[in-house]
């Protein structure tokens, strides 16, 4: 069977935006608000050469709430997915939920089951890849992320982002690190440990 690392992508492969609306940090609303961490590349190359299949599980719900138009969105999420391809391929695959149970969009209003803390997005991975739960990592910087892996089994890692605070702390994961390097550092001890 396969393994994968889920990654959340607002704090963990990019930064968080401050917006002064809400006067809370949150993901980029406009495509020149997207910059990657400096140290996602070689995380992720980390990442791929310890076998891993590499997909993100990411709520984005700005449109469903009315604060950026659904082009601004896409546009966001080809920079990362044209990030990937240019060095090889780093992200094999990509799920996004756009809905919230509170947005103003009707058609993107509701209650679903994509939405972390959800888990069908991760169901429909590992159905797809043959995935074995027991191997599989998911990383991320919000509470959300956390109840998402612990919901449906997964090892969590949890990155301590200073912009999450509010959003995070409730939720207890497998480890904590600073950043997304060190979580793959983390990784490849563990899979060290076992003698892979």
């Amino acid at each position: 069977m396969n393994k994968a690392v889920f990654l959340d992508r607002d704090g963990v492969i990019n930064p968080l935006i401050y917006n002064t609306e809400t006067c809370e940090y949150e993901s980029p609303h406009f495509p020149e608000d997207f910059s990657i961490y400096p140290y996602v590349l070689k995380s992720l190359q980390l990442l791929k050469s310890l076998g891993f299949i590499t997909i993100i599980i990411s709520n984005q719900p700005s449109y469903a709430k009315g604060k950026t138009s659904l082009e601004n969105i896409k546009t966001i999420e080809n920079m990362l997915y044209m990030f990937s391809e240019e060095n090889g391929r780093l992200i094999d695959e990509y799920y996004y939920c756009y809905h919230h149970p509170e947005g103003i969009i009707p058609e993107y209003t509701q209650k679903c089951q994509c939405r972390k803390p959800g888990t069908l997005f991760i169901e429909e991975a590992i159905k797809k890849n043959g995935l074995n739960i027991k191997e599989c990592y998911l990383i991320g910087d919000q509470d959300t992320d956390i109840q998402c892996g612990i919901n449906i089994g997964i090892n969590t890692i949890k990155i301590h982002n200073k912009h999450s605070i509010e959003k995070s702390g409730r939720e207890t994961a497998n480890i904590t690190v600073t950043n997304l390097y060190e979580a793959a550092i983390e990784i490849k001890k563990l899979q060290e440990n076992k003698g892979e």
